[in-house]
């Protein structure tokens, strides 16, 4: 099914090169979820909501200690997973730990992003340095997000909520490039958070617009698509300017989200274990972006969906951080409860617009995952292997066995092998906090 699906997104108009499935690659709506496809804009590309998905901007942030050592911490391990349960909020439709006084506000969220956050004290500006685009994705324009999509974000910002997302605390267990990962201030034993959130309902509404709005849209445009949850127009076109304008609002609220969820988290690990966090990298892996990649010899603007897909930049891009120059973005690609995370790192020459695999990609449906499993024995289960978790919800925990899950070691030296990106380090969980 994933297969069929990816051969259907090879058919979009303008397409370039090829359509991409990254190892984790399983079945979503319209594009495989770990699928990649650029378009070219200057000739007839489209911009596609399928692309991108209903979690816009869903991503990874990593926050590393400074001095923390996993033997260090883990007699206080089980004082700072109770205190995360109750101050990271998560589940459906819960209110976020900023409460925003009014639509105004929202509207700079929408536009400015992390930055906006730390701007009002919701972290430092060092944070915004270790961003994908400084922590705020240019061209958002709060005016085309529905009002529906504006009731829906106003009280759930600094929410993890629920399904795959979560809030991990991990321990490196491994180095692979030591120079890169000293570079990224990661030794063995580096006591590590890692945050897997997105923009919550308003994402999911205005994806869930802009479909619509295509679908009626495609036939003034002459398109035809081979499935309708591939809504296509122009990325010229008025529909797919709003639609990036309203989807770049969207990463910004799930920017800002992150940021408000590791500001939450610093309170929680200074408490219980006198401890400054710092954030290694935040990266997106639901996103379309407009970007300049070399094609037929010829330096081409084209439009990369990446869903489920982490962008993966080479070393000496010039969108890297001065101190990262020299190694190549942090990818960050975690795996599940009970199993190791990774942090790998871009490389050059990579044939799919510098992209990499974003998990270890499902092989259950959330129904079958949840059928035969019993809640309170897996917890127990991963609590013996030395996993202290914090569900809100049996029927959640029970959909995110590990089980349901692709082996993630297998998925990671598929990346590695493939020019996709290099392994820098492997982290294995010490408590994990599950919508």
């Amino acid at each position: 099914m994933a297969l069929t699906q990816v051969a259907n997104v090879a058919t979009l108009p303008g397409i370039v090169r090829a359509a991409f499935a990254m190892p984790d690659v399983h079945w979503g709506y319209g594009f495989p979820i770990g699928g990649v496809a650029a378009t070219d804009v200057d000739n007839g590309g489209v911009v596609s909501p399928g692309g991108v998905g209903f979690d816009i901007s869903c991503g990874v942030r990593l926050l590393a200690s400074r001095e923390l050592h996993r033997d260090h911490l883990q007699p206080r391990l089980r004082a700072l997973m109770d205190d995360l349960d109750r101050e990271i909020p998560r589940g459906v439709g819960t209110k976020g730990v900023w409460q925003l006084p009014n639509r105004a506000v929202l509207q700079q969220v929408l536009t400015g992003g992390a930055r906006f956050a730390v701007e009002q004290g919701h972290g430092v500006a060092p944070d915004l340095q270790r961003c994908e685009d400084g922590g705020v994705l240019a061209g958002a324009d709060a005016a085309t997000v529905s009002d529906r999509a504006i009731e829906r974000g106003l009280g759930q910002i600094g929410s993890l909520g629920s399904g795959n997302h979560f809030l991990e605390v991990q321990a490196v267990d491994r180095i692979y490039d030591r120079a890169a990962a000293e570079r990224m201030g990661l030794n063995e034993g580096t006591v590590c958070v890692m945050i897997h959130t997105g923009s919550r309902g308003l994402g999911h509404q205005i994806c869930t617009d802009h479909v619509h709005q295509m679908e009626h849209a495609m036939r003034r445009f002459g398109i035809e698509v081979p499935d309708r949850q591939l809504a296509c127009v122009p990325v010229q076109s008025t529909e797919g300017q709003a639609y990036l304008a309203a989807m770049a609002a969207a990463a910004n609220y799930g920017r800002a989200n992150r940021q408000l969820l590791t500001e939450a988290t610093r309170r929680v690990f200074q408490r219980q274990a006198s401890t400054a966090l710092d954030v290694l990298y935040d990266v997106s892996h639901n996103l379309a972006k407009l970007e300049k990649h070399l094609i037929d010899g010829q330096l081409r603007t084209v439009c990369v969906h990446r869903k489920g897909a982490t962008r993966s930049l080479p070393p000496h891009h010039p969108e890297l951080p001065a101190d990262l120059s020299e190694v190549g973005q942090p990818v960050l690609i975690p795996g599940t409860m009970g199993t190791a995370s990774y942090v790998l790192a871009g490389v050059p020459d990579n044939p799919a617009f510098f992209s990499t695999a974003h998990g270890a990609g499902r092989v259950q449906s959330r129904h079958q995952a949840a059928r035969h499993t019993n809640a309170d024995m897996l917890r127990k289960g991963l609590e013996q292997a030395g996993i202290l978790v914090r569900g809100s919800s049996r029927r959640g925990l029970a959909e995110e066995k590990p089980e349901a899950y692709k082996d993630i070691d297998a998925v990671i030296e598929t990346s590695h092998r493939a020019g996709l990106a290099r392994k820098v380090a492997r982290l294995i969980p010490l408590g994990v906090v599950k919508g």
